[in-house]
């Protein structure tokens, strides 16, 4: 496989909604996220020049984490219902592109995604909004993040050494350190009292969380003690952290390969949506790409 681009699809089409000014279609439906959706894909296309391509979504049921610690991303607001309508218009949308679209009851998207890039092996970037996944992050396997920076204007890629500078702990151990020091916006707290410094230091010394709770006795006592008394929240926390990669969903590579962003069925469906712009945007990708197929034939 040269290049398989795996997409968040609930991730950027969040992002996408809240970034872009509202857009209707000429029936007066919401839009606007469907737009950033196929806008994000075909610079991606353009940038990154996948050979495969396929798209995650979040399914309604409750995930497992959900089961562990129902307050689990509790406080987050329901989706408005202008964005939640427009799922289905996403998936007709790449259902006409040929993309194929994966998700599991009981997990997320990050868990499938992790298990495609698993199955993959290599040569793999995820396009995403949600920095828990710069945990899959690894340069021995060539797998990167392509991450949307400012809306959906700027993207910037993610290896290692990117990682490390953002999360200060490389992308191996972030699931350690979220273990540590919990994650607000996902609403479970690791260990209480112990902070992002204090968490850097300790997996820089000990190497991980278990070998943290295997040297409590070299540790400061103030430390140590939050630590014992924190130990059942921060297991749970680390379990909640982890994305799982091998949730039981078979991946077609096959099927990746058969993307056609330019197909008569997204040209019928973006001017049922009023899609001008990216409907000539879609024709010159098309294009240009069957140059560089034929090109690659001489």
């Amino acid at each position: 496989m040269s290049k398989l681009i795996l997409i968040d699809g609930n991730a950027i089409l969040h992002r996408a909604f809240h970034a872009l000014p509202p857009l209707t279609t000429k029936n007066g439906e919401p839009i606007n996220a469907v737009y950033g959706l196929v806008s994000m894909l075909l610079r991606v296309i353009a940038d990154l020049k996948p050979t495969h391509i396929a798209v995650a979504f979040d399914e309604k049921e409750k995930t497992f984490r959900q089961k562990m610690l129902p307050s689990y991303q509790a406080q987050r607001p329901p989706m408005a219902t202008e964005l939640s309508s427009q799922f289905e218009k996403a998936r007709n949308f790449l259902k006409a592109a040929a993309i194929p679209v994966y998700s599991k009851p009981g997990y997320e998207a990050d868990d499938v995604i992790g298990t495609l890039a698993e199955k993959a092996g290599r040569n793999v970037v995820i396009v995403t909004g949600d920095r828990d996944q710069l945990q899959l992050v690894s340069d021995e396997k060539n797998i990167k993040l392509y991450m949307p920076v400012v809306g959906l204007a700027n993207a910037k890629l993610y290896g290692e050494v990117e990682v490390k500078e953002r999360m200060g702990v490389p992308a191996s151990l972030i699931d350690d350190f979220k273990a540590l020091v919990g994650d607000p916006s996902d609403n479970y707290s690791g260990v209480p009292g112990i902070g992002p410094k204090t968490a850097i230091t300790l997996l820089e010394k000990y190497g991980n969380f278990e070998n943290i709770y295997k040297n409590l006795d070299e540790i400061p006592e103030a430390t140590s003690k939050k630590l014992k008394e924190g130990e059942e929240l921060g297991r749970l926390s680390k379990k909640l952290a982890t994305i799982v990669r091998d949730v039981p969903v078979e991946a077609n590579f096959e099927a990746m390969e058969g993307w056609r962003v330019d197909s008569p069925e997204v040209l019928n469906l973006f001017a049922e949506f009023g899609f001008k712009t990216l409907t000539n945007r879609i024709k010159e990708v098309g294009k240009k790409i069957e140059q560089e197929k034929q090109g690659e034939l001489f």
